[in-house]
């Protein structure tokens, strides 16, 4: 790694020298930095090659290892994605299928839960060998999604006039084993498991007679001129917002607005039902039974963070006449090419299985290994409260410790299922929804990037802008995915302000 990084810096400081040099030398420099950089590629491509390779082994010894634990501590097995399939033709309730990339449903009660939302990212992640095994012995024949998850097939046949065509349908056993539990009223476990988190702060929902999202208030106690929903990112909080905007804030647009801030489904002081699958529909329920119902929202802006510009655009598809305006930060739409699964093409965009720069190697972790990142939300969340003190021991209470505990209070359940049914299973859906704001919705709608953001480049920004032209993009320099509300909150919520002004008048 080191080596790599020296190659890439040699390569900058060379750019800075050739300006200076004759037309002769150019060229020969010229080639000196393709040869540099042709080698860097390839090194740094070596390394992702071996450091993935190693991780699929250990993800699955980790497999193993957690089914031990939680037979040994629960006394029974945990399903997991990696699991072998079985039959899945029971008494109980729905089942989730899939055809060609899309979900569907088979009823078997009365109850209706959607459940095309279930992104196949979740049992569809071949090994980086694999892979690339097949790549080489036919670059243009693209993976078969179905052949590589753990899925049993169920034939069905489709009536049509001249005939009839016969679809292949894939059944996955863990999601089947998740709702034989949900659908027959049997809640596996709607308290935290064993590896997640057991302290009052992020168990506090259990106490409460009702599963709602906490939820951060202020302004007026009546209604005022709007009201304003903020939705955080992904791994993070309310805090996100109330240690930021709120205080700074002015007091004319406290007295104006109701400031909404929420903790998601699975994230924060909110519920962490052990037993969700954490799709969109239920985000986005709980969403308006935790907000918009007990409060009597009936107009008002969203500003959102990244994952949460999703959930963002999803709610005003769904509230059409009730948004008054859209502020989203980093919104991760990714353009999808013409004949490629959107899931898929969405998870290899966010999570790349590159070992630089460091927070792309931290998503692909997360995306990719189920396990491995069960184990790191072991250590990292299950001990929040060590990681908070030793933080403010290590700066003196410099910092203010609300990134971590955003980063650190959720379990893995959460985390896995919200990163892939969110960002990778709206992959399809994004579009629809943006040609929704652009051609129903009257709502301003506003756009802020960082410029040196490394989690979701710049160019999804102007993505959106491109399908909705009326958008207003602004990249702050010198700002990345989290500074860009972080280090400018006071400049950030004269923006905001001023956002809703022209909008509510």
């Amino acid at each position: 790694m080191s080596l790599y990084l020296c190659l890439w810096g040699l390569i900058n400081y060379l750019k800075g020298v050739v300006v200076m040099m004759p037309l002769g030398e150019m060229a020969v420099m010229g080639k000196t930095m393709m040869v540099l950089t042709l080698t860097g590629r390839v090194l740094h491509d070596a390394v992702s090659f071996i450091v993935f390779s190693f991780l699929d082994i250990l993800d699955l010894v980790l497999c193993f290892a957690f089914k031990a634990a939680d037979f040994i501590i629960e006394a029974e097995w945990k399903p997991c994605y990696c699991a072998s399939a079985k039959e899945a033709i029971t008494s109980g309730g729905k089942i989730l299928v899939s055809e060609q990339g899309e979900s569907k449903i088979v009823c078997l009660t009365s109850t209706k839960l959607r459940l095309e939302e279930i992104s196949d990212t979740l049992y569809t992640r071949t090994s980086l060998v694999s892979e690339i095994s097949k790549s080489t012995v036919n670059e243009l024949k693209r993976i078969k999604v179905e052949g590589k998850s753990s899925t049993v097939t169920v034939q069905t046949s489709e009536k049509i006039k001249k005939g009839t065509l016969r679809s292949t349908l894939t059944v996955n056993s863990t999601i089947v084993e998740m709702l034989q539990g949900k659908i027959g009223g049997q809640h596996l476990h709607p308290i935290s498991r064993w590896s997640d988190c057991d302290c009052k702060f992020c168990t506090s929902w259990t106490s409460s007679s009702k599963e709602t999202l906490f939820v951060r208030a202020e302004g007026p106690k009546d209604k005022g001129k709007g009201d304003v929903l903020f939705i955080h990112g992904f791994i993070s909080s309310s805090a996100f917002w109330t240690e930021t905007l709120f205080p700074n804030f002015s007091h004319a647009a406290k007295s104006t607005y109701r400031l909404f801030a929420i903790d998601l489904l699975g994230f924060g002081r909110s519920p962490k039902p052990a037993d969700s699958l954490y799709t969109l529909r239920e985000h986005l329920d709980m969403i308006e039974q935790s907000v918009l119902e007990p409060y009597e929202v009936k107009s008002f802006h969203i500003v959102a963070h990244s994952l949460g510009c999703i959930l963002a655009l999803a709610l005003a598809v769904k509230h059409p006449g009730s948004v008054m305006s859209l502020t989203l930060l980093a919104p991760p739409y990714y353009k999808v090419p013409k004949g490629v699964l959107a899931t898929q093409h969405v998870m290899r965009q966010v999570a790349p299985r590159r070992v630089w720069p460091l927070i792309t190697f931290g998503a692909s972790i997360a995306c990719w290994y189920e396990h491995i990142s069960r184990a790191i939300c072991l250590v990292i969340c299950k001990n929040h409260r060590l990681w908070e003190f030793l933080t403010k021991l290590v700066t003196r209470n410099r910092i203010k410790t609300f990134l971590i505990e955003g980063f650190c209070c959720h379990t893995h359940n959460a985390a896995w299922h919200t990163l892939h049914n969110i960002i990778c299973g709206t992959g399809s859906k994004l579009e629809g929804y943006l040609d929704s704001v652009r051609d129903h919705l009257k709502c301003d709608v506003n756009i802020f990037h960082g410029k040196k953001d490394e989690v979701i480049p710049v160019e999804c920004s102007y993505n959106v802008q491109h399908k909705v032209p009326r958008a207003r993009v602004k990249v702050i320099d010198d700002e990345d995915h989290i500074t860009i509300v972080v280090n400018r909150q006071k400049a950030f919520a004269r923006e905001l302000e001023e956002i809703w002004k022209r909008s509510s008048g």
